[in-house]
């Protein structure tokens, strides 16, 4: 598992992220809570100089487990305890919801959960599923996060596009009236079948949008640009461009969709989501599940360059 990642579950087969402990059936709450590791609390401490002189107006937030120090904070801070976010999805998406996985990076200091929506959707002739995230900072970098992601089932690639039309994802800092501003989300995540409405427009489109090779090629120069004079970089970007092309132009899950954008879309996508980078960090596997709630900068570059031509 990699360095960054301190607990974790993830239900039956090995998700795309490779991060986490099998388990066969995915969890209610209260049972995912225990397995990923996030049955602890937060309390909020006085923060104190080499002189024990209590420094007025900031408190450390310690887990309760172990005594670790998550981070320093401001006296406006609000604590969301790791129960209360399972609590939220609960909530949100009804009683008897399963959790697909759920863990704690970088020593508890951020921790996230994911469920599988109830609703599946058909899209451009394929199945999409549409999953709920929710991270939580508790070192004070972060705010609370919430948004919507769509993974095209047959492959396991995250298609959470960013849509002018349509909102997938919903923020807010750990001050004032944390309990309204969670309350808030559920209005915002309503609108998530409206995203869902709009990805599915958006998709026929572009699998009406057919592509030459030609077309296609240059994209993927254009995604995956070569710097002159940089022999060494130039071999691996020629390897990362050879992997997109076959990834668009061999994939077996791919060769019915015919050549058009959505299929390119979903090429850079596989891409983006499972190729083999050209330096794995410590951290490349957290990085990549990160982008399950930030989304994937390539996956939109390729969206808008195929929605403007």
């Amino acid at each position: 598992m990699a360095a960054n990642v301190e607990s974790m579950f993830y239900v039956r087969e090995t998700p795309w992220h490779g991060l986490g402990v099998r388990v066969e059936e995915a969890p209610a709450s209260a049972d995912a809570l225990k397995i990923a590791g996030l049955d602890w609390k937060v309390l909020q401490e006085p923060v104190f100089t080499g002189n024990e002189e209590q420094i007025p107006g900031f408190y450390a937030n310690v887990r309760n487990r172990d005594r670790k120090v998550l981070g320093v904070v401001s006296d406006r801070y609000k604590v969301v305890q790791n129960e209360e976010a399972f609590a939220f999805t609960d909530a949100l998406l009804g009683e008897g919801i399963r959790y697909e996985t759920a863990g704690s990076l970088q020593n508890g200091r951020k921790v996230w959960i994911l469920a599988k929506l109830p609703q599946a959707y058909i899209m451009a002739g394929e199945q999409i599923t549409p999953y709920l995230v929710f991270s939580n900072a508790h070192d004070g970098t972060g705010a609370i996060r919430v948004a919507l992601t769509p993974i095209r089932v047959v492959c396991n690639n995250t298609l959470n596009l960013a849509l002018h039309t349509a909102k997938r994802s919903w923020a807010c800092v750990h001050t004032g009236d944390i309990r309204g501003k969670i309350a808030d989300a559920r209005d915002t995540l309503l609108f998530a079948q409206e995203y869902m409405g709009e990805l599915g427009k958006k998709f026929d489109e572009l699998r009406r949008k057919r592509l030459s090779d030609s077309q296609v090629l240059e994209y993927i120069e254009r995604l995956l640009p070569m710097e002159e004079g940089d022999s060494k970089r130039a071999k691996n970007v020629r390897r990362l461009r050879e992997d997109m092309k076959m990834r668009y132009f061999d994939a077996p899950d791919l060769k019915d969709v015919g050549k058009n954008a959505y299929r390119f879309v979903n090429a850079v996508s596989d891409f983006a989501t499972h190729a083999e980078p050209l330096r794995r960090t410590a951290n490349y596997k957290e990085s990549l599940f990160a982008r399950t709630m930030d989304g994937n900068p390539m996956i939109d570059k390729a969206y808008q360059m195929v929605s403007v031509a």
